[in-house]
Parts: structure tokens; C-alpha cells; sequence
């Protein structure tokens, strides 16, 4: 009877489950909420960084992205061009940062004057004929080959660059040059750095006029004057001398290519007119200070005017109220 107890004993000894306090469960409930929420923290982290990294980016950048899909479909609406400033108050084109070597550096050039390159001077219809060739393989090398257009003057040699339906020199109604051109005009700029001549940029525009009109709203004058300015910076960056550039000019729609069509694509150009050493002392001396017979042409001169008839203009100029 005794053995049969001890037995039953044992039986219900071994059918004991011993369980854990509610202590122990609840912790294993509070650290999977606590792992979950840690990813989702390293998750706002990186989306936070990806967006530090965007905000971020360099601005030129995204001035490359906005002229590459702007400029590779221009658009030709009938309304007026909008008005489009891109930089701060008080300053109408980008301000880019100008190499401070000596090869198109703004301030004087240092060093010895013994390592002076010798540089080319294109006189000669046959010499300018040499430049305009490498100009023009240049810009077929660009891919803008029907972008460009050289002409023989007695002046020098005169290159045009200008849009066409399918490609465009700048974003449309903005001073903001497209990525081939300025990479065009900066790949060219080593070839000018070799020249003595200096040259004239010039800007021109179609004949489609801003929506805001007024005499100090933004206009084609405006805009061919910062394009030209547009096109020396780009020069200049690519290491062209800033002597190189005897002046530049902003002619609106004034001088159109296409005279029958002045909305034509062909009118919104950059001309950079190489000129000859007589040419460029014409120039010289057209806004500079007269001196005592310099001619200009057969009939006109850059001779003094008489002293007597200076002091009577100066006289009318001071009784003015």
C-alpha cells in the first residue's frame, strides 16, 4: 500500500509545470516594440540624409539640369517671352568666377615679360580664312555645326552663333547659355588666348518682346547686352585674355538676319567679330580720346574741333539751368 502511494507520488511530481511570472513575458513585449522603433529612426535618418544630400548639390548642377531640358525643346509660343531673372536684385547676369591666371585673368598679368608667348596676328583674307576653318571644325566637333557661320569682312572676320529650331545658344528669354555652347565657346577661347587681335561680341534677339513692358522693365536690350556679357564670362573661363575684348554691345532686335521673319531663330545670335589691327584702332579712336589728325574715314576724322569753339559750347553747357 505504501508502494503503491510512494508511486502515485512520484507520477504526480513528474506532471508539475512550473511557469514564469507575467514579469518576464511583458519584457519580450517591450523590446520588439523597442527594435521596431529603432528602425524606423534609422529610417527617418537616411531619408533625412538623402534629402541633406539633394539640398545639397552643387548649383551649377542643377543649373545644367534645368538648361538640358529646356533648351533641348524650345518652345515657340505666340505670346510674349516671360520675364526671367535669374540672379539676386542689382544684377542682371550670373557672376561667374573668372580664372586669376595669367591666360584670361581680369587683373594685370605678373611674371617676367621674357615668357611672353608669341601670339598669331590674322591680317590677310587668307589668314582669317585659317581661323574661320578652325572655328568652324570646332563647332562641328560640338555638335553644333549648323550653329555656326563665318564671313570675310575688311573689318576681320565675323563669326555667327546662332540658334536654330533644334538647338538653341541659350534657355529661351534668359542670359543663361546652354551646356554645348558654353562648352563650345570655352573650347574655343585657348585658340583667341593665342591671337593679338582683339575682338568685338555683339548680342542680338528676335523680335518677340517681354509681356512686362516699360522703360525699366526687362527687355531685349536688356537681354542681348547680358547674353554678349554671358559669352565673355564663358570665354574668359576657358583661359581667353581679357584684353582680348575691345567691346561689346547689345543690339536687341535691331539687326535681324532674317529681316522677313525678325521672330526667325537665326536672329538670336552671338557675333564675335575678329578684327583687324587698322579695324580695331578705328575703334580705338572713334572712343577714345581724339587725337589731332587720326582719320577714320575718307570723310571722317578724329581731328580736334578749334578751342574757340570748345569754350563757346562749354559757356551754352553752364548757362543750362
Amino acid at each position: 500500500m505504501q508502494a503503491t502511494k510512494k508511486g502515485a507520488d512520484k507520477q504526480h511530481e513528474a506532471t508539475i509545470v512550473k511557469r514564469g511570472g507575467g514579469k518576464q513575458h511583458d519584457d519580450e513585449h517591450n523590446g520588439a516594440w523597442k527594435v521596431a522603433f529603432a528602425d524606423f529612426c534609422m529610417a527617418l535618418m537616411a531619408l533625412f540624409l538623402v534629402l541633406w544630400l539633394i539640398a545639397a548639390r552643387n548649383a551649377e548642377q542643377v543649373k545644367n539640369i534645368v538648361r538640358d531640358n529646356t533648351a533641348s525643346g524650345l518652345i515657340d509660343g505666340t505670346g510674349g517671352k516671360p520675364e526671367v531673372k535669374s540672379s539676386p536684385a542689382g544684377s542682371l547676369i550670373e557672376r561667374f568666377q573668372l580664372p586669376k591666371s595669367n591666360g584670361g585673368s581680369e587683373g594685370p598679368a605678373t611674371g617676367n615679360h621674357s615668357d611672353t608667348p608669341i601670339r598669331m596676328k590674322y591680317e590677310s583674307p587668307s589668314e582669317l580664312a585659317a581661323l574661320a576653318h578652325q572655328l568652324e571644325k570646332m563647332s562641328a566637333d560640338a555638335g553644333l555645326a549648323s550653329n555656326l557661320a563665318t564671313v570675310i569682312t575688311p573689318d576681320g572676320l565675323r563669326v555667327m552663333l546662332h540658334d536654330t529650331d533644334r538647338q538653341g545658344m541659350f534657355v529661351r528669354g534668359s542670359a543663361l547659355p546652354t551646356e554645348r555652347f558654353a562648352k563650345l565657346l570655352r573650347a574655343m577661347a585657348p585658340l583667341f588666348e593665342k591671337m593679338e587681335n582683339q575682338m568685338l561680341i555683339v548680342g542680338h534677339t528676335d523680335s518677340v518682346q517681354y509681356t512686362n513692358a516699360g522703360p525699366a522693365s526687362y527687355s531685349n536690350w536688356s537681354l542681348s547686352v547680358n547674353r554678349a556679357l554671358a559669352a565673355r564670362s564663358e570665354l574668359l573661363i576657358g583661359g581667353m585674355r581679357g584684353e582680348s575684348i575691345l567691346q561689346l554691345v547689345g543690339m536687341a532686335d535691331r539687326a535681324p538676319i532674317d529681316p522677313v521673319h525678325p521672330d526667325a531663330s537665326a536672329n538670336r545670335r552671338i557675333e564675335l567679330l575678329i578684327l583687324t589691327s587698322r579695324q580695331a584702332a578705328a575703334v580705338k579712336a572713334m572712343f577714345g580720346a581724339p587725337t589731332a589728325t587720326d582719320a577714320l574715314t575718307d570723310d571722317a576724322s578724329t581731328s580736334r574741333t578749334d578751342d574757340t569753339e570748345l569754350k563757346a559750347l562749354r559757356s551754352q553747357i553752364v548757362k543750362k539751368p
